[in-house]
C-alpha cells in the first residue's frame, strides 16, 4: 500500500541524484528541543548537505511575536525566503536532524500555507543521509536573491482565542502531538515555567509514533493510519494540531497529508503559549476519547 499523497517526502537516494539540479533548493531547517536554534546553527557549520542553506525558523518569523518562530506574515516570509535564493520556480527540499520533525515539516507547512506547493521533506533527514555515507560539506553556498511571491491559502493558523472557544464548541478535533507524559502532566516540560497537562478535550498522538525509530523515516501508511485511529482521531473531520511551540505539530500534519488529508490546521502558539498562561484551563491524565 502506497501513501495517498506522495509529493510531501523524497528519499535520500532521490535527492542524491539531483544535488546539482538547478531547479532544486535544499534547506537545513534543524531545530533542537531543548536547545533551540543555536545548536542547529553549530551543526550546520560542522557539516550539511551540499548546496543547502540554513533556514532559521526563528528569523523567518514575526519579530513582534511573543514566542520564538511566531508565524510570519506573507510579506516577511516572501522577503526572507527570497533572500535565501528561493523563487517560486524552485522545488524546495527541507531536511533536519530528526527525520523532518524538527523543523523540516514546519518549513513544508509554511511553504504550503503561503501557496508554494513545490516543497518536500527529506525522509529520514540528516541521520539517514549520513548513515548511508552520503556527502556533507562545510561550504556555505553563495546565493543570489530571488523573487518569492507568497500568497495566503485556505490553510489556517489557529490562535489561543480559537482554541479556547473550541473547548465548548468542539468544531474541530484538537490533537496534541507531545509525548504522552507531557500530555498527561506526569513529565516536566523542557521549557521552564510552563504548567503541565493539556488543553481540555484534546487528543494525544505523540509525533514520534509516526516514525521508524531506527531510520527516522515515516512509517508506512497502514501504521500511520492505525496510529491516528488508536489516538481516537477521525480523519474525515477537521483537525488542529499543537505541540510545544508549533514545530512538531507540523510533522503530524504531514503524516495526515500522506494519508490524503491535506487540510490539517496548526495552533501556532501551542503549549508554549497555553501552558504559560495561568488563566487558561487545562486537564491532566489520559485523553478522553
Amino acid at each position: 500500500m502506497n501513501y495517498a499523497l506522495t509529493d510531501a517526502i523524497v528519499s535520500t537516494g532521490w535527492l542524491n541524484e539531483r544535488l546539482k539540479d538547478p531547479a532544486i533548493r535544499i534547506v537545513d531547517a534543524s531545530y533542537f528541543v531543548p536547545g533551540g536554534i543555536e545548536p542547529a546553527k553549530k551543526q550546520y557549520a560542522e557539516g550539511h548537505l551540499p548546496g543547502a542553506v540554513f533556514f532559521d525558523i526563528n528569523d523567518i518569523a514575526d519579530p513582534t511575536g511573543k514566542k520564538d518562530h511566531t508565524f510570519p506574515t506573507a510579506e516577511i516570509f516572501a522577503a526572507k525566503v527570497g533572500a535565501l535564493g528561493i523563487g517560486n520556480q524552485h522545488h524546495v527540499i527541507a531536511y533536519d536532524h530528526w527525520g523532518g520533525a524538527c523543523a523540516a515539516s514546519r518549513v513544508w507547512w509554511m511553504m504550503r500555507h503561503f501557496g508554494h506547493t513545490k516543497v518536500s521533506v527529506l525522509d529520514g533527514g540528516l541521520k539517514k543521509w549520513t548513515n548511508e555515507g552520503r556527502p556533507l560539506t562545510t561550504d556555505v553556498p553563495q546565493v543570489k536573491p530571488e523573487t518569492f511571491k507568497a500568497e495566503k491559502t485556505s490553510s489556517i493558523v489557529r490562535s489561543r482565542a480559537d482554541m479556547l472557544a473550541n473547548i465548548e464548541k468542539r468544531a474541530w478535533q484538537m490533537l496534541d502531538v507531545r509525548g504522552a507524559g507531557r500530555f498527561m502532566g506526569t513529565d516536566p516540560e523542557p521549557r521552564p515555567g510552563l504548567r503541565s497537562g493539556h488543553i481540555p478535550g484534546a487528543l494525544n498522538l505523540p509525533f514520534a509514533t509516526l516514525y521508524d525509530p531506527a531510520t527516522q523515516t515515516f512509517k508506512g501508511p497502514t501504521a500511520i493510519m492505525q496510529a491516528f485511529k488508536d489516538a481516537g482521531v477521525d480523519l474525515t473531520k477537521d483537525i488542529v494540531t499543537s505541540c510545544g511551540s508549533g514545530v512538531t505539530a507540523c510533522a503530524v500534519a504531514l503524516g495526515a497529508y500522506l494519508l490524503g488529508k491535506d487540510n490539517v490546521q496548526i495552533y501556532d502558539g501551542s503549549w508554549l503559549e497555553w501552558g504559560s498562561d495561568p488563566t487558561l484551563p487545562l486537564e491532566t491524565g489520559p485523553a478522553k476519547k
